[in-house]
């Protein structure tokens, strides 16, 4: 398993509720075949570009360790999210 991060930047416009309710889904795929070491909701910030008309967005940053089969299914679910704007997957080599 290697180590990696994700952040994720979700639409402004979304109730907090929702974000627990996304926060703990994408959680849930990482710990299906991971473990999670860091998670952290940023919270809402400017973007440094328009995406959709967006200015704003909810940013959350994970570091976790898995197999290249549970961040492949992690990228798909994102992906197909429609609250989520933005997603970065990266492999952590610190």
């Amino acid at each position: 398993m290697r180590n990696y991060e994700v952040m994720y930047i979700i639409r402004p416009d979304v109730e907090q509720e929702a974000v627990q309710a996304l926060t703990e889904k994408f959680q849930a795929i990482i710990t299906n075949g991971g473990e999670i070491t860091k998670h952290d909701v940023i919270g809402k910030r400017r973007l440094a570009y328009e995406i959709n008309k967006i200015r704003d967005g909810i940013y959350v940053l994970v570091n976790f360790t898995a197999t290249a089969e549970v961040v492949n299914e992690l990228d798909r679910v994102m992906k197909i999210t429609d609250e989520v704007i933005r997603v970065l997957i990266t492999k952590d080599v610190a």
